[in-house]
């Protein structure tokens, strides 16, 4: 028996309103509230997963929903979480343009200290142009994107690997001389850090400089691939990367019982506000199929899994087989959701041997 479960399992937390589904079918829209995240969170620790991840949104994508438009900034979503459990691990996310890497790293470095190495941060890129237009900051195109991102997390990481005061830094992007971290972070040689590139650029970042692969496999068949695409880029670096899967999750006691309330959540699915999501990413919703349309609307985003316990664990036990390191699960009842997915779906993962 090994001491490490073979696959982690991690909660895409409701830190921001209406996650994930852009539907007005929503039955606890009060999620979001900073209580229910802590009883969340608490469940999610009872129940043995791994760590906590949130979404990190500055304003929402309008419609009858406002898609995630009411949310918790993540570093100080995180410290409280932190503050409020015992062992799970938390993450924060940061959007590169936003946060200077400097205030990134000590955020970070005392979060990781304090919280006795349980941090770890995922940092995106940046996509939603009207999120930085309200800000006033440019973000760089495609191509330039993953090259500062590159230099962000190459100062972070030096500034917690370098004695405090020995670390300097030279790029168009950014310049640190002498910079000084005290307290260096608990978690060695630094705490985890994630992102979800998927473009050339984009997986080569993961494969250099990040611990985790954040993916969204339009299939688990497909998964498969993606996983030994970031794993073989980082073996030629001489680096070892993992892999873990969004997936957005509706599990009912019978397959017609889970068809039946994914059908409810794509009856009253909020289109306005996928139009608005799409266009932040520089896509014209009319160049997607409806059912493409169905599935941003039904998980946002995340990969969707709907059956029974068996099914879902089934589905979970070959994305394993297929190399996938770690799941990260979000649900529409999120209470109800994570206990029923403790409940008779990680039996059926003990079961196989893969948790």
């Amino acid at each position: 028996m090994t001491t490490t479960p073979p696959i982690k399992l991690g909660l895409f937390m409701p830190n921001c309103s209406f996650s994930m589904s852009m539907s007005t079918y929503k039955p606890h829209p009060e999620e979001w509230e900073f209580e229910y995240n802590v009883r969340i969170a608490q469940l999610a620790e009872a129940e043995g997963f791994d760590f906590l991840f949130p979404s990190a949104r500055w304003r929402g994508m309008g419609g009858e929903t406002n898609y995630q438009g009411t949310n918790f900034e993540t570093f100080t979503w995180a410290a409280s979480m932190l503050q409020r459990t015992q062992r799970i691990g938390v993450y924060s996310t940061v959007h590169v343009p936003v946060y200077h890497p400097f205030l990134v790293a000590k955020m970070g470095a005392g979060l990781d200290y304090m919280s006795g190495g349980r941090w770890g941060l995922n940092v995106v890129s940046g996509w939603n142009q009207t999120e930085f237009k309200m800000m006033g900051l440019d973000i760089a195109d495609h191509a330039r994107r993953y090259e500062r991102t590159t230099d962000y997390i190459k100062v972070i990481k030096g500034l917690w690997t370098c004695e405090p005061g020995t670390f300097d830094f030279e790029s168009e992007w950014y310049q640190i001389h002498q910079g000084w971290i005290s307290p260096m972070p608990h978690s060695k040689p630094y705490p985890p850090i994630i992102n979800a590139g998927t473009s050339e650029a984009g997986r080569n970042l993961v494969a250099t400089e990040c611990d985790w692969s954040f993916m969204c496999p339009p299939s688990v068949e497909a998964s498969g691939g993606m996983v030994s695409d970031i794993k073989q880029r980082a073996a030629k670096v001489g680096r070892q990367v993992r892999c873990v899967a969004a997936l957005f999750l509706i599990i009912g006691d019978t397959e017609a019982a889970a068809e039946e309330e994914k059908q409810r959540i794509l009856e009253q699915a909020d289109r306005e506000a996928l139009s608005n999501w799409l266009a932040g990413l520089s896509m014209d919703s009319n160049s997607f199929d409806s059912h493409t349309l169905d599935m941003f609307c039904l998980s946002g985003g995340s990969t969707p899994l709907v059956g029974t316990p068996a099914s879902i664990a089934e589905a979970i036990i070959e994305m394993n087989r297929q190399g996938m390191d770690g799941v990260l699960l979000s649900f529409l009842d999120y209470y109800a959701g994570t206990q029923k997915f403790a409940r008779e779906v990680i039996p059926l993962l003990e079961k196989a041997g893969i948790r």
